[in-house]
């Protein structure tokens, strides 16, 4: 590698952005209240709206997106009874990498009595764009979860479509200490070339899932029973019900996501979803 190159990729590497957030909250006679905050980098959480219930949280990234080299961490538990609701402020964007991957982790525990709804706004992948998201769940028996991620690749509108690039989603479930669901989602290379495949997602470029647990066939009949304008599947074994959704852009996906958490009846959304 010459000196100009080397130069170049400290420069890159200086620049890269870093953050955590660690929350921990319990419940009390007053409802859901937040026990240790810690912040850590360009990512921040904020508290909207008055004490009830449910604590809503809100995930913020000062540094106006992730671009490739940056790293940022999650790790959120719930105590017993505890009811909260995570949200983003806006989608978060994901820019082109000139090399490294973004990095994320997500780490939640909940606690037997808790219920934790994971529900940020779309994460969007901009050509040539590199991510690695690694997402651990810990639920004691007895602990609730409704999960769902979003991913728009290529803003549609502004007639932008991702060819190349990468994406690594792995994700990982434990119920009492047993691994009740995993998967590992891996695209790279043509993107736009492989979703455009029948088989695979008949050219859509926005996807999701859902995941609730406790989850059963009761949850997967009120979601069939909707009218939706993408496609959308659920499943139910074993305990927790899982639905995937595919659209041609992102607008269909959210009102078609938004659609399926309303049939699972598990709270409000959060509200900066339908501002």
């Amino acid at each position: 590698m010459s000196t100009a190159a080397a130069r170049t990729d400290e420069l890159f590497a200086a620049n890269r952005a870093e953050g955590r957030v660690a929350l921990t909250v319990a419940a009390d006679d007053r409802g859901t209240r937040r026990r240790h905050v810690a912040e850590q980098g360009s990512l921040r959480v904020r508290f909207p709206g008055t004490a009830q219930h449910a604590l809503e949280a809100m995930l913020v990234n000062t540094a106006g997106g992730m671009a490739g080299g940056d790293r940022f961490a999650i790790d959120i538990a719930a105590g017993p009874d505890a009811a909260l609701v995570v949200g983003t402020a806006a989608a978060e964007k994901v820019y082109r990498s000139h090399g490294p991957a973004t990095e994320v982790a997500v780490t939640l525990a909940v606690a037997a009595g808790a219920m934790l709804r994971w529900l940020p706004q779309e994460t969007i992948l901009f050509d040539r764009a590199r991510l690695t998201r690694r997402i651990d769940v810990a639920l004691e028996e007895g602990a609730s979860v409704l999960f769902a991620e979003a991913i728009v690749l290529g803003r549609s509108a502004m007639g932008e479509t991702v060819e190349d690039g990468e994406l690594s989603d792995r994700w990982r479930v434990h119920l009492g200490g047993r691994l009740v669901f995993a998967e590992s989602l891996r695209l790279s290379g043509a993107i736009a070339m492989r979703l455009a495949a029948p088989a695979a997602a008949a050219g859509g470029c926005a996807l999701a899932t859902v995941l609730l647990v406790p989850g059963d066939e009761r949850h997967a009949a009120v979601v069939r029973a909707r009218d939706y304008s993408g496609e959308v599947g659920i499943s139910a074994w074993n305990g927790i019900a899982v639905a995937r959704l595919c659209a041609w852009d992102g607008a269909t996906l959210r009102r078609d996501l938004s659609a399926v958490l309303a049939a699972l009846d598990t709270g409000p959304l959060p509200r900066l979803w339908l501002d």
